[in-house]
């Protein structure tokens, strides 16, 4: 029996090695990994099965069952929005490459609004939520079953007392620790409720490295939010560790929302295999003169789209780079992005977290900056409480709120979704928004890093060694 085992192991390795060989993202990959599994399969195959894919099995194939269907929906959602898409003469230089990899349009006649901080963001979800007449689409990575998750519940369950289609999606990853009652609850008044169902299938039992990140809300096709946020009292700054919270949401009309709502649609189906039916028809937003687009990321794209998106946005950039990251843990394709910016005399400002959630990730992130120590990047250290917002400003035009943090795990493993804002007046708000935090924060002086004690300076170099799988 033991014999079978070690044999079941040992073989399970070798065709596990040859898949790495073939499909690791970069020829260190393949060579930790093979090396690992021919030589130890007892720890590493059960590793691989769950940290060694880098693509989201599965998702296509479900697409494909339900092709003509999808495709109809998905012609409908490009004709619609082809009167508002921006003309090819206006649209900002970043913009082409971007289109490609999100096929989505820059749109013009949309609203933004800047949410700042828990109170700001769910005052304007849970308003939006109660003027709903047709439909609320709600997906957060996380939902608690605490102050505002309750609060949350209650305005779901009356908006489908009142006969409005409410459908709501969690990650069971983010999500652990719901209660069954919570969903249950939602579920007898009416509500659709769904898991994102990450393993879901025969050939993604072990997906267990993947998540769900994104945090949106679109209501009947009108209205949508995207941001940092998710569904916690921890958000609202109501847990002491961590207070103040700070964290950054956007409001959106006009055809852009319906860009949001395609990105939340197909979660749903991956989710449930069920397309229910929206409204598809844009409208301009009273007053909208914002031009906007909607960027999806997801491990299951041909390319990794995080990642180029913001080696793309960096390049672009000629005067300025604000960014916020309150996980600054980037691969090397960002890196140089980031050095090839400040050599060419962009003012590079990134501001993460003095109180860190995660102690690998914290420690990571000085790895990092001592490396950057010699190019001139200003990096702040946020002081008042604890900073999750994912938020970052282009020179004087150009601004990004959503849900993908700095990371490897947001680059290439992370469901997330990111608002392109191409206008001068919400980059206006967004630089105000920055200088508060600045305000807020110390300098961190990369060369003080030398002076820390070895044991410091050892534990931020595992911290980084352990980086990609974070």
């Amino acid at each position: 029996m033991v014999a079978a085992i070690v044999t079941i192991f040992y073989i399970g390795g070798i065709l596990a090695a040859i898949e790495a060989v073939m499909t690791a993202r970069t020829a260190q990959g393949a060579v930790a990994w093979s090396v690992s599994l021919v030589s130890f399969p007892f720890v590493a195959l059960p590793a691989y099965l769950v940290l060694g894919r880098s693509k989201f099995a599965g998702m296509v194939t479900a697409y494909d069952e339900s092709k003509d269907e999808i495709n109809q929906i998905y012609t409908q959602f490009h004709n619609n929005l082809q009167p508002w898409a921006i003309a090819a003469d206006d649209r900002p230089s970043v913009y082409k490459s971007i289109r490609q990899l999100s096929h989505m349009e820059l749109t013009h006649s949309n609203s933004v609004e800047l949410l700042i901080n828990g109170d700001a963001t769910f005052g304007s979800i849970l308003d939006g939520v109660a003027k709903a007449q047709d439909y609320v689409l709600f997906q957060f990575y996380m939902f608690h079953d605490d102050q505002l998750g309750r609060q949350v519940q209650a305005a779901l369950i009356e908006r489908a007392e009142a006969g409005v289609r409410v459908y709501m999606l969690y990650d069971e990853i983010g999500s652990t620790g719901l209660p069954k009652s919570y969903v249950d609850k939602l579920r007898a008044a009416g509500v659709q409720v769904s898991a994102f169902k990450t393993t879901q299938g025969a050939g993604n039992r072990f997906q267990l490295n993947f998540r769900n990140h994104r945090k949106m809300v679109v209501v009947d096709g009108k209205t949508g939010w995207v941001g940092g946020h998710n569904v916690g009292d921890e958000y609202m700054g109501r847990d002491p560790k961590f207070s103040p919270w700070r964290d950054t949401h956007v409001k959106l009309e006009g055809p852009v929302v319906i860009q949001l709502q395609a990105t939340i649609l197909g979660d749903w189906f991956w989710a449930t295999r069920q397309l229910p039916e929206l409204n598809w028809q844009p409208e301009a937003a009273e007053g909208g003169k914002v031009a906007a687009m909607i960027v999806p990321f997801a491990p299951s794209q041909k390319f990794e789209t995080a990642g180029l998106f913001f080696v793309t946005a960096l390049n672009s950039a000629k005067e300025r780079i604000w960014l916020s990251a309150a996980y600054f843990v980037p691969d090397e394709a960002i890196m140089k992005a980031l050095v090839l910016a400040k050599l060419r005399g962009v003012d590079v400002r990134i501001i993460t977290t003095g109180t860190p959630d995660s102690w690998p990730v914290y420690l990571a992130a000085f790895s990092y900056i001592d490396r950057l120590r010699d190019v001139g990047i200003k990096f702040y250290s946020y002081q008042p409480g604890f900073l999750h917002e994912k938020v970052m400003l282009v020179d004087d035009e150009i601004s990004t709120v959503g849900t993908p943090n700095f990371d490897n795990r947001s680059f290439r493993l992370n469901f997330e979704v990111t608002s392109l804002i191409v206008d001068e007046a919400f980059n206006k708000e967004m630089e105000a928004m920055f200088e508060a935090d600045f305000a807020h924060s110390v300098p961190i002086n990369a060369d003080d890093l030398e002076k820390k004690p070895f044991w410091w300076r050892l534990a931020v170099n595992l911290s980084r060694l352990a980086s990609p799988v974070l």
